[in-house]
Protein backbone atom coordinates (compact mmCIF):
# COMPACT_ATOMS: atom_id res chain seq x y z
CA UNK A 1 0.00 0.00 0.00
CA UNK A 2 1.33 3.62 -0.94
CA UNK A 3 1.91 6.15 1.86
CA UNK A 4 -0.35 9.00 1.99
CA UNK A 5 2.64 11.28 2.09
CA UNK A 6 5.79 10.57 0.94
CA UNK A 7 8.40 13.26 0.46
CA UNK A 8 12.23 12.95 0.48
CA UNK A 9 14.99 16.18 0.50
CA UNK A 10 12.38 18.71 -0.05
CA UNK A 11 13.96 22.34 -0.32
CA UNK A 12 11.66 25.49 0.04
CA UNK A 13 12.37 29.00 0.07
CA UNK A 14 10.24 32.16 0.58
CA UNK A 15 12.37 34.41 -1.92
CA UNK A 16 16.27 34.37 -0.63
CA UNK A 17 15.58 32.60 2.36
CA UNK A 18 16.20 28.74 2.48
CA UNK A 19 13.05 27.64 4.68
CA UNK A 20 13.40 23.98 4.23
CA UNK A 21 16.37 22.13 4.10
CA UNK A 22 16.18 18.91 2.95
CA UNK A 23 12.98 17.44 4.79
CA UNK A 24 11.73 13.85 4.42
CA UNK A 25 8.25 13.09 5.75
CA UNK A 26 6.43 10.22 5.16
CA UNK A 27 2.69 9.31 6.50
CA UNK A 28 0.99 5.98 6.06
CA UNK A 29 -2.56 5.07 6.10
CA UNK A 30 -4.27 5.67 9.47
CA UNK A 31 -1.25 7.15 10.86
CA UNK A 32 -1.09 10.43 13.09
CA UNK A 33 1.74 12.23 13.15
CA UNK A 34 2.28 15.44 15.13
CA UNK A 35 4.83 17.94 13.84
CA UNK A 36 6.18 20.30 17.26
CA UNK A 37 8.81 23.21 16.73
CA UNK A 38 9.77 26.28 18.21
CA UNK A 39 7.88 29.44 16.09
CA UNK A 40 9.94 30.02 12.91
CA UNK A 41 11.22 26.43 12.68
CA UNK A 42 9.30 25.73 9.09
CA UNK A 43 6.15 24.00 10.07
CA UNK A 44 3.97 25.37 8.29
CA UNK A 45 5.78 25.82 5.59
CA UNK A 46 6.44 22.54 5.68
CA UNK A 47 2.28 22.01 5.38
CA UNK A 48 2.04 24.39 2.62
CA UNK A 49 4.64 22.67 0.75
CA UNK A 50 3.17 19.54 0.50
CA UNK A 51 -0.02 21.28 -0.39
CA UNK A 52 1.13 22.55 -3.15
CA UNK A 53 1.01 26.09 -1.89
CA UNK A 54 4.82 26.29 -1.89
CA UNK A 55 6.86 24.75 -4.36
CA UNK A 56 9.94 22.96 -3.54
CA UNK A 57 13.12 23.74 -5.43
CA UNK A 58 14.59 20.09 -4.86
CA UNK A 59 13.45 16.99 -3.38
CA UNK A 60 10.28 14.74 -4.35
CA UNK A 61 6.58 14.74 -3.26
CA UNK A 62 4.47 11.63 -4.12
CA UNK A 63 0.83 11.75 -2.31
CA UNK A 64 -1.20 8.51 -2.54
CA UNK A 65 1.29 7.00 -4.75
CA UNK A 66 1.80 9.92 -7.33
CA UNK A 67 4.01 12.25 -8.26
CA UNK A 68 2.56 15.47 -6.87
CA UNK A 69 5.98 17.62 -7.07
CA UNK A 70 4.58 20.07 -9.50
CA UNK A 71 1.10 19.56 -8.15
CA UNK A 72 -0.97 22.56 -8.12
CA UNK A 73 -3.46 22.66 -4.45
CA UNK A 74 -6.59 21.65 -6.00
CA UNK A 75 -4.72 18.34 -7.18
CA UNK A 76 -3.09 17.28 -4.10
CA UNK A 77 -7.30 17.66 -2.33
CA UNK A 78 -8.58 15.51 -5.08
CA UNK A 79 -5.99 13.07 -3.37
CA UNK A 80 -7.04 12.50 0.03
CA UNK A 81 -5.96 15.30 1.37
CA UNK A 82 -7.48 17.95 3.40
CA UNK A 83 -5.74 20.86 5.29
CA UNK A 84 -7.06 23.19 7.74
CA UNK A 85 -4.82 26.14 7.80
CA UNK A 86 -3.71 28.78 10.37
CA UNK A 87 -6.54 31.28 10.58
CA UNK A 88 -9.32 29.06 9.41
CA UNK A 89 -10.37 30.23 6.22
CA UNK A 90 -13.84 29.81 6.20
CA UNK A 91 -15.75 31.60 3.52
CA UNK A 92 -17.05 34.66 5.23
CA UNK A 93 -20.06 35.28 2.49
CA UNK A 94 -21.06 31.94 2.84
CA UNK A 95 -23.23 30.55 5.44
CA UNK A 96 -22.17 27.82 7.50
CA UNK A 97 -24.60 25.08 5.55
CA UNK A 98 -23.26 27.00 2.84
CA UNK A 99 -19.71 26.57 3.57
CA UNK A 100 -20.56 23.10 4.28
CA UNK A 101 -21.77 21.79 1.32
CA UNK A 102 -19.90 23.61 -1.32
CA UNK A 103 -16.84 20.96 -0.57
CA UNK A 104 -19.10 17.71 0.48
CA UNK A 105 -18.08 14.96 -2.12
CA UNK A 106 -16.99 11.37 -1.66
CA UNK A 107 -13.56 10.32 -0.95
CA UNK A 108 -10.79 8.70 -3.18
CA UNK A 109 -12.34 5.09 -2.48
CA UNK A 110 -15.91 6.19 -3.01
CA UNK A 111 -16.12 6.96 1.02
CA UNK A 112 -18.80 8.83 1.95
CA UNK A 113 -19.34 8.33 5.83
CA UNK A 114 -18.50 12.32 6.93
CA UNK A 115 -21.90 13.59 5.62
CA UNK A 116 -23.22 17.17 6.01
CA UNK A 117 -25.30 15.68 8.86
CA UNK A 118 -22.79 13.59 10.55
CA UNK A 119 -20.71 16.91 10.71
CA UNK A 120 -23.53 18.79 12.68
CA UNK A 121 -24.19 15.88 14.84
CA UNK A 122 -20.28 16.18 16.00
CA UNK A 123 -20.28 20.20 15.67
CA UNK A 124 -23.77 20.87 17.57
CA UNK A 125 -22.62 24.27 17.79
CA UNK A 126 -22.68 24.34 13.77
CA UNK A 127 -26.09 22.73 13.60
CA UNK A 128 -27.75 26.15 15.63
CA UNK A 129 -26.05 28.32 13.59
CA UNK A 130 -26.80 27.10 10.24
CA UNK A 131 -28.21 30.89 8.24
CA UNK A 132 -25.06 32.54 10.43
CA UNK A 133 -22.23 33.64 7.39
CA UNK A 134 -18.92 32.62 8.29
CA UNK A 135 -18.23 36.29 9.38
CA UNK A 136 -20.79 36.05 12.40
CA UNK A 137 -19.43 33.09 13.86
CA UNK A 138 -16.82 33.11 17.08
CA UNK A 139 -13.18 32.22 16.63
CA UNK A 140 -13.98 28.65 18.31
CA UNK A 141 -17.27 27.97 15.42
CA UNK A 142 -15.11 29.33 12.64
CA UNK A 143 -12.90 26.49 13.37
CA UNK A 144 -15.05 23.93 14.06
CA UNK A 145 -16.49 24.68 10.76
CA UNK A 146 -13.26 24.79 9.16
CA UNK A 147 -12.73 21.34 10.54
CA UNK A 148 -16.18 20.28 9.33
CA UNK A 149 -15.66 21.81 6.08
CA UNK A 150 -12.42 19.09 5.63
CA UNK A 151 -14.14 16.03 6.87
CA UNK A 152 -17.51 16.69 4.40
CA UNK A 153 -14.20 15.68 1.47
CA UNK A 154 -14.09 12.69 2.91
CA UNK A 155 -10.36 12.58 3.19
CA UNK A 156 -7.70 9.54 3.74
CA UNK A 157 -5.16 12.38 5.25
CA UNK A 158 -6.83 15.43 7.35
CA UNK A 159 -3.80 18.24 8.33
CA UNK A 160 -4.70 20.47 11.05
CA UNK A 161 -2.28 23.78 11.25
CA UNK A 162 -2.44 24.92 14.67
CA UNK A 163 -6.01 24.63 15.19
CA UNK A 164 -6.75 25.71 19.02
CA UNK A 165 -4.71 28.80 18.30
CA UNK A 166 -6.40 32.06 20.33
CA UNK A 167 -9.42 29.89 21.48
CA UNK A 168 -10.42 29.70 25.03
CA UNK A 169 -10.02 26.87 27.05
CA UNK A 170 -13.35 25.40 26.66
CA UNK A 171 -13.31 25.47 22.67
CA UNK A 172 -9.66 24.14 22.84
CA UNK A 173 -10.77 21.40 25.05
CA UNK A 174 -14.02 20.80 22.31
CA UNK A 175 -11.68 20.81 19.45
CA UNK A 176 -9.14 18.22 20.82
CA UNK A 177 -12.15 15.89 21.83
CA UNK A 178 -12.90 15.93 17.91
CA UNK A 179 -9.44 15.54 17.15
CA UNK A 180 -9.43 12.15 19.11
CA UNK A 181 -13.00 11.35 17.96
CA UNK A 182 -11.37 11.63 14.22
CA UNK A 183 -7.98 9.50 15.27
CA UNK A 184 -10.39 7.00 16.61
CA UNK A 185 -12.07 6.56 12.84
CA UNK A 186 -8.57 5.37 11.34
CA UNK A 187 -8.41 8.02 9.58
CA UNK A 188 -4.59 10.07 9.11
CA UNK A 189 -3.87 13.07 10.40
CA UNK A 190 -0.77 15.33 10.34
CA UNK A 191 -1.12 18.32 13.18
CA UNK A 192 0.55 21.15 14.25
CA UNK A 193 0.05 22.87 17.65
CA UNK A 194 2.22 24.65 19.83
CA UNK A 195 0.55 22.48 22.76
CA UNK A 196 3.28 20.24 22.47
CA UNK A 197 2.15 18.28 25.41
CA UNK A 198 -1.58 17.71 23.94
CA UNK A 199 0.06 16.96 19.98
CA UNK A 200 2.12 14.03 21.61
CA UNK A 201 -0.94 12.64 23.53
CA UNK A 202 -3.04 12.86 20.19
CA UNK A 203 -0.38 11.52 17.82
CA UNK A 204 1.39 7.74 17.43
CA UNK A 205 4.93 9.06 15.96
CA UNK A 206 6.10 12.76 15.94
CA UNK A 207 8.50 14.96 14.49
CA UNK A 208 10.91 17.44 15.68
CA UNK A 209 11.62 20.61 13.52
CA UNK A 210 14.76 23.08 13.96
CA UNK A 211 15.63 25.74 11.69
CA UNK A 212 14.18 23.62 8.63
CA UNK A 213 15.24 20.31 8.97
CA UNK A 214 13.70 17.29 11.07
CA UNK A 215 16.22 16.63 13.81
CA UNK A 216 13.95 14.01 15.58
CA UNK A 217 11.24 11.44 14.85
CA UNK A 218 10.17 8.57 16.95
CA UNK A 219 7.35 7.94 18.81
CA UNK A 220 4.92 9.99 20.81
CA UNK A 221 5.01 8.44 24.10
CA UNK A 222 8.65 8.05 23.92
CA UNK A 223 9.11 11.40 23.31
CA UNK A 224 6.66 12.50 26.30
CA UNK A 225 8.55 10.48 28.47
CA UNK A 226 11.99 11.82 27.86
CA UNK A 227 11.95 15.62 29.10
CA UNK A 228 15.39 16.41 28.50
CA UNK A 229 14.81 15.83 24.80
CA UNK A 230 11.67 17.96 25.29
CA UNK A 231 14.00 20.77 27.02
CA UNK A 232 16.75 20.18 23.94
CA UNK A 233 14.79 20.91 21.06
CA UNK A 234 11.86 22.67 22.20
CA UNK A 235 13.24 24.75 25.08
CA UNK A 236 11.13 23.75 27.55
Amino acid sequence: MHALIDASGLHSYYGASHVLRGVDLRIAPGESVGLVGRNGMGKTTLIRTLMGHVRSRQGRLAVAGRDCTRAQPHAIARLGVAYVPEGRGVFPNLSVRENLLVAARPGTRGQAGWTYQRVLETFPRLAERLDHGGQQLSGGEQQMLAIGRALTTNPDLLILDEATEGLAPLIVAEIWKIVAAIRATGMSTLIVDRNYRVVLAHTDRCLVMEKGRIVHQGASAALAARPEQLARYLGV
